[in-house]
This record gives C-alpha cells, structure tokens and sequence, in this order.
C-alpha cells in the first residue's frame, strides 16, 4: 500500500498527512494495534503522556521492524511539566517508554493559561529541537491568543493539534495557522460519538465515490491540507482509512460537508479544560 503524502514543517521534517491515533488504546491494545498499523503502512503514530500506552506504543514500533528514521513518532506532555526542568522530564520519560532516543513532534497537551506557563513550555521543546533530540515543536487545544503569546517570544510551532471535523471545521483557528504558517492537525477528525458519519450529505458522497462515510471526511481533512489521526484497532479500517488519497472531493462536495457546522458542536474549551 502506498505510504501517505506528507506537508514539510518549518523544522524541515515531513509529517504525514495521516496517522495513527492509539486513545484510548492500553499497553497491550497499543503494541499489537501500532505494530499492525505500521504494517498496513501508517508512518505517522500519536501518543501522549496521558495515554498512559506509551511503552505499549514502542513495544508496536520495535515489532514491526520498520526503521525509526521511517517513521514520525509524536507525543504530548501534561500540565505539571509546564517549566524547564518538567518539560525535559517529560521528554526523557516518553522517550525511555517509547524506546527512541528522539520524538519526531513534542507537544503541549493543553495549554492550562491559569498556570501562566504555557509560553515557557513550548520554549523548551524548542530548546530540545536544538537539541537534536525532538524534531519539530507542537502545541496541542491552543487558541489563536495562546498562539499569539507563544509568537510574541520569537517561536513559531510547527502543529498546533486540536478537535476538528466538518461538524466543527475551526474556521478561525484554522485562519490563523495559515497565517502563520503552522500545521493544522485534527484529533478526532470522524466525530467520535457525534454521528457524523451517519449524516445524509457525508453518505450521499461517499455513495457517489464507492467510498466509506469515514474515508469522505477524512479525505476532507487532508484535501485541505490538515494532518489527520483517527484511531482504529480494526484491520480492515485501518486499511481503509489509509485509502484515501486516489479520489477528490469536489468543490461543491467541499461546501455540503461544510454545512454540517454548527454553532453547537461541542467543543472543549481550553480556556476551561486541561491536563
């Protein structure tokens, strides 16, 4: 199977426009799903400190054999690494579970703005990528103004992750990476539990392409430009929401899912939420 294309990062690294999501996969589900992932021809494999499946994560990596320079390794740290020394800890005990001696993207999980620390945060990563020892710096729920704080210290991220799907298409958030150059990544890019999939508009095209409901909205996604991560432990699935990259959305098709929007979509206020 063909691997997926991917989009250059201001650090030069190339990050798949689809990957492996492994929320909220444990240990054992996380090494057998990773393994059979990378096997399907995934090169892009999220993780995060909160996942608690880190070491599952690269017990899947080391068996599928497949060279660590081949593969895009992320992964997310907590609030209470939101310093200098917490934030470097946070690296060496992902690294030690996972197995690597370096992680392709590092992110903020959230940027809890109460703390006061979520500029210094990324300001480690970037030290890191220094470093050599990450590769590309990310920012994970941050809002245009937490981007603009993390601006205002001389550092640009390469991601920025946040929950995105047509129902919640992030018109604005969105605007503002493009303008500043930064990736748009989307976590739970089907909808999870929101019955996206089974809306008439997102049926009637993938009925029009011979193509699945979720192989539609995650060609969405990536036609736009963002980096997707839907998580699946099904073989077939896998296989098929890796598929996507042989058939286009037209524009018309672009606006109907666009019309699925809606101003009560819920969506995690990061302002109020964090880990």
């Amino acid at each position: 199977m063909p691997l997926a294309p991917t989009v250059q990062l201001h650090s030069g690294a190339h990050l798949p426009l689809l990957g492996l999501g492994t929320w909220p996969l444990d240990d054992a589900a996380a090494a057998d799903t990773v393994n059979l992932a990378i096997e399907t021809g995934y090169r892009l494999i999220d993780t995060a400190e909160n996942y608690r499946n880190e070491k599952g994560v690269g017990e899947g990596i080391r068996r599928s054999g497949v060279a660590r320079e081949d593969l895009f390794i992320t992964t997310k740290f907590n609030r209470e690494h939101h310093s200098v020394d917490g934030a470097r800890s946070a690296f060496e005990t992902s690294a030690r579970l996972l197995g690597v001696d370096y992680v392709d993207l590092l992110l903020v999980h959230w940027p809890n703005p109460d703390q006061g620390s979520h500029v210094e945060a990324v300001r480690v990563i970037a030290a890191l990528v220094e470093q050599g020892l990450v590769r590309a710096i990310g920012t994970s729920n941050y809002k245009p103004a937490h981007l603009q704080a993390v601006l205002d210290a001389g550092i640009v991220p390469d991601v920025n992750q946040i929950q995105l799907d047509p129902q919640r298409p992030r018109i604005e958030e969105r605007a503002f990476h493009n303008e500043h150059g930064i990736v748009t990544e989307s976590w739970s890019p089907l909808g999870q539990g929101s019955g996206l999939l089974d809306e008439q508009a997102v049926r009637a095209i993938a009925d029009a392409h011979g193509r699945t409901p979720g192989q539609v909205v995650l060609r969405w996604h990536v036609q736009q430009g963002m980096v997707a991560i839907p998580k699946s432990s099904n073989p077939e699935r896998l296989a098929q929401n890796l598929e996507i990259f042989d058939f286009e959305l037209s524009g018309e098709e672009l606006a109907r899912l666009y019309l699925l929007g809606s101003d009560s979509a819920d969506v995690i206020d990061a302002d109020e939420f964090g880990h």
